[in-house]
């Protein structure tokens, strides 16, 4: 089986002419985001996909679509309801709604795919251990992506040496 992980993550950075396009109101800042998606089995990651603002995971996983590995399945996490109408093969974990609860085996169904989906969590991290990655983004803002792709094969070949 060819499993990948998908999910996104926000950058902060300082944007000098204030344009309301690029912020996001849940960093409460202007923000790049980015997402990644990674090989479940080594961990490596396979693609990169960079937007400014705030602009939705599903909608960056749409722009991205061509990246991912034919016949793979996908792993993601509750910001991509709607993926099966685009990518039948896919596991989201499931939300419960408004008036009730998850039954006990829904929810460890869902811990189930997260147990699975922690890894691209893992590789985040790892990536924001680079200082430039992890605090407000001071460089030029149309550098990002060649910057984060860098970064991307820096920890790809240091996972390939262990």
């Amino acid at each position: 089986w060819n499993v990948v992980i998908v999910d996104a993550t926000e950058i902060q950075y300082k944007d000098l002419k204030k344009t309301e396009e690029n912020y996001s109101g849940k960093r409460k800042s202007h923000t790049f985001k980015v997402q990644a998606i990674i090989h479940y089995r080594t961990q490596k990651i396979l693609s990169l996909c960079t937007s400014r603002g705030a602009v939705h995971d599903f909608e960056l996983f749409k722009r991205n679509l061509n990246q991912i590995p034919k016949s793979a399945f996908i792993l993601a996490d509750k910001g991509y309801q709607g993926i099966y109408t685009v990518y039948p093969n896919s596991l989201l974990p499931l939300k419960a709604k408004k008036c009730c609860k998850l039954d006990p085996e829904l929810k460890f169904y869902n811990q189930e795919i997260n147990k699975r989906r922690i890894g691209i969590e893992h590789v985040f991290g790892s990536l924001k251990t680079f200082r430039i990655l992890a605090e407000r983004y001071r460089n030029r803002g149309k550098r990002l992506g060649l910057r984060f792709n860098l970064i991307a094969g820096i920890y790809n070949m240091e996972l390939s040496k262990k």
